[in-house]
């Protein structure tokens, strides 16, 4: 009779699998943390880039809408009221006051339509709107929101005893981005269709 000895054994020894156990502990938290911060980033990129995108269409918005004026009625740092067409279909101007919330997080816009162009027309204050122009508005403490140019480009003084003399507007946007920072735009717009009999 014959006898085999096993001068082998087939597994794993508990060290090994130990070993194993470990260095997946190590590996797979490792792993998560990447994958997460990574799609965090991507995510914050995205939505930065979509606000951006957004500032910048109304931006070219608020531009289109100010250099369309047909006369200044108030201007302030922060707020200017204009007769103006809000939209490219109406028939007359509106009174379109652009203006931003109590704690600055907000820009929006009062419109009101008229029944005529003015002199003529009269306000029809049942009919306001009020759009949300920035909704996450972000003011720079150095700069005022509207700036007011005289025919050389230079900016006036404020108050501003007639409004005739602004020949243009220079408009600072921003709004807050991911991490705490800021995406800031400037437009400068030429008040071309300015009527001096209104």
């Amino acid at each position: 009779m014959l006898r085999h000895k096993l001068t082998s054994q087939q597994g794993f020894t508990i060290v090994e699998l130990t070993m194993v156990i470990i260095v997946i502990g190590i590996v797979v938290p490792m792993f998560y943390l990447f994958f997460n911060n990574s799609l965090s980033q991507y995510l914050t990129l995205q939505k930065d880039g979509s606000d951006f995108t957004d500032l910048a269409y109304q931006s070219q918005r608020i531009g289109n809408v100010l250099r369309g004026a047909t006369d200044i009625v108030s201007v302030s740092a922060d707020d200017i009221s204009c007769y103006a067409y809000f939209s490219p279909n109406d028939t007359y101007v509106s009174l379109i006051h652009y203006y931003k919330t109590a704690g600055n997080t907000q820009m929006l816009a009062d419109v009101t339509p008229m029944t005529a162009n003015p002199p003529i027309g009269s306000l029809i204050t049942a009919k306001k709107q009020t759009f949300k122009i920035i909704n996450n508005f972000y003011q720079s403490p150095s700069l005022s929101t509207f700036v007011y140019l005289d025919e050389t480009g230079a900016p006036l003084t404020l108050p501003i005893a007639d409004e005739h003399t602004i020949k243009g507007v220079q408009v600072n946007l921003a709004a807050k981005g991911g991490d705490n920072s800021n995406q800031a735009i400037t437009l400068q717009v030429s008040l071309r269709n300015r009527k001096t009999n209104l």
